[in-house]
C-alpha cells in the first residue's frame, strides 16, 4: 500500500515495527505452550510424547538448550526438531520468510510497477528451480498475490491481465480452485520420485518437479496454496463460506490451536485412542492402563473408522477451546507485549502508521494476518 502509494517513510517506519515485533510474535507463544508442556509432566504427572528428565531443574535446562538452537534461524545444519512441540518445525522457517518478505519489500519499493512484478517472479522463479526454497517460494507466492490484489483495487493491473485475462475470470478462477485441491492431495507417503510417478494419475505431473527440490510434495503444494489463495476471494460462493464468523472465529485462535493440537493429541488423544483400541506401541508405555478400557469396534472404511472418529467428538472441540482461551490468555497478550516493546524503544515524537500486513505459513499455504 505504501510503496503504491510513495510514501517510502511510513513504509520504512511499519517494516521496521514489523521486523521487531516479529520474534517476540512467533516465539513468545511457544515459549508459554512448551513450558506448560514441561509442568504437566513434573508438576501435575500427565505424560506427553517426550523422555522427560528426572527433575524439573534437569528438564528446565534441557528445554533451554534446546530453545535456544530452535530460534537461531541462522544456523546451517538442517532443521532443529523442538522436542517440546514438534510441530513448531514450520516456526523458524516462517522467521526466515519474514525476512525475505521485508527484505524483497524494501529492495523492490522504488521499483517501476513492471520492473517489480517482474522482480518478484523472479524471486519466486528462483526459490523453485535454481535453489530448494520452496518454503520461501510460498512467502514471495503470498507477496505476488498481495501486489497484484492492491494493484487490481485501484485498477493498476497491467494492459494484458485486464485486456485479455478479465473476461474469462470466472472460468480461470474456478479451474485454479479445482486445480488446486487436486495438487493439494499430491501423494506424500515417500519423497522418492519413483513412488510418486506409480501413482494413479501423477505419472505426467511427475516430471515437472525441479531438480532443486528435494521434497517433491513442496512444489506441488505450493502451487495448491497459490492458486487456492488467488481463486477463493474471487469465487463468490466460497469467498462468502471463509467470511463467515466460525471461519473468522478459526482464524483468530488459528495459531494457538496450532500450538497446541499436538500435545493434545498425545497426551488426551493417546488416552482416548488407547480406550477405544487404536493402539499404537508407545500406548503400552505410556498410557498402559488406558488400553482397551472402552473398546469400539474398529469398522467402517479405511481413516474413518468408528473408533477412530468417536474420540474426534471430545478431542476437536476440547482443542478448539483451548486454543480459544490460550489466544485470549497467551497468544493476543503476546502480541500487545510486541507492540508494547516497540513503542518503548522509539522517541516520544514519533508515531508508526498502521501496521503492516504481515504473511505466516499455515499447513502449506500463505494467509495474511494483521497482528
Amino acid at each position: 500500500m505504501h510503496i503504491h502509494a510513495g510514501d517510502f517513510v511510513l513504509l520504512g517506519d511499519n517494516l521496521g515495527s514489523a521486523l521487531f515485533r516479529r520474534w517476540f510474535r512467533l516465539y513468545l507463544p511457544i515459549i508459554v505452550t512448551t513450558l506448560g508442556i514441561v509442568l504437566l509432566w513434573h508438576v501435575f504427572g500427565i505424560s506427553a510424547n517426550l523422555h522427560p528428565q528426572r527433575t524439573l531443574g534437569a528438564e528446565l535446562w534441557v528445554w533451554y538448550n534446546e530453545f535456544k538452537s530452535f530460534t537461531w534461524i541462522l544456523n546451517s545444519s538442517p532443521p532443529v526438531w523442538f522436542t517440546y512441540n514438534p510441530h513448531t518445525w514450520t516456526i523458524p522457517l516462517e522467521f526466515k520468510g519474514s525476512l525475505v518478505v521485508y527484505v524483497t519489500l524494501t529492495a523492490l519499493s522504488r521499483c517501476t510497477r513492471a520492473a517489480r512484478l517482474c522482480c518478484e517472479i523472479a524471486l519466486i522463479f528462483y526459490f523453485i528451480w535454481i535453489v530448494d526454497g520452496l518454503y520461501f517460494a510460498l512467502f514471495a507466492g503470498g507477496l505476488l498475490l498481495c501486489d497484484l490484489d492492491l494493484l487490481a483495487a485501484k485498477d493498476e493491473l497491467p494492459t494484458w491481465m485486464t485486456r485479455h485475462l478479465k473476461p474469462h475470470y470466472s472460468i480461470i478462477f474456478y479451474v485454479l480452485f479445482i486445480t488446486s485441491l487436486y495438487l493439494g492431495g499430491v501423494p506424500s507417503y515417500s519423497r522418492e520420485l519413483a513412488d510418486l510417478r506409480s501413482s494413479p494419475g501423477w505419472q505426467i505431473l511427475s516430471y515437472l518437479k525441479p531438480d532443486a527440490a528435494f521434497d517433491y510434495k513442496w512444489f506441488y503444494q505450493f502451487w495448491a496454496a497459490v492458486f487456492l489463495v488467488a481463486s477463493v476471494p474471487r469465487i463468490s460462493w466460497l469467498k462468502n463460506f471463509f467470511e463467515t464468523r466460525f471461519c473468522q472465529y478459526l482464524g483468530r485462535i488459528s495459531y494457538m490451536f496450532y500450538l497446541v493440537h499436538g500435545p493434545i493429541m498425545s497426551t488426551l488423544g493417546d488416552r482416548l485412542y488407547a480406550a477405544v483400541g487404536m493402539q499404537r506401541t508407545n500406548h503400552a508405555i505410556v498410557v498402559p492402563h488406558w488400553i482397551g478400557r472402552f473398546p469400539i469396534p474398529s469398522i467402517g472404511p479405511l481413516g474413518l473408522e468408528l473408533n477412530f472418529l468417536l474420540p474426534h467428538l471430545i478431542l476437536l472441540p476440547f482443542t478448539l477451546w483451548i486454543g480459544e482461551v490460550l489466544t485470549v490468555l497467551v497468544d493476543d497478550p503476546c502480541v500487545r507485549l510486541a507492540a508494547w516493546l516497540r513503542k518503548l524503544t522509539m522517541p516520544a515524537a514519533v508515531t508508526e502508521g498502521p501496521i503492516l500486513q504481515q504473511f505466516e505459513v499455515r499447513d502449506d499455504a500463505v494467509v495474511i494476518s494483521e497482528d
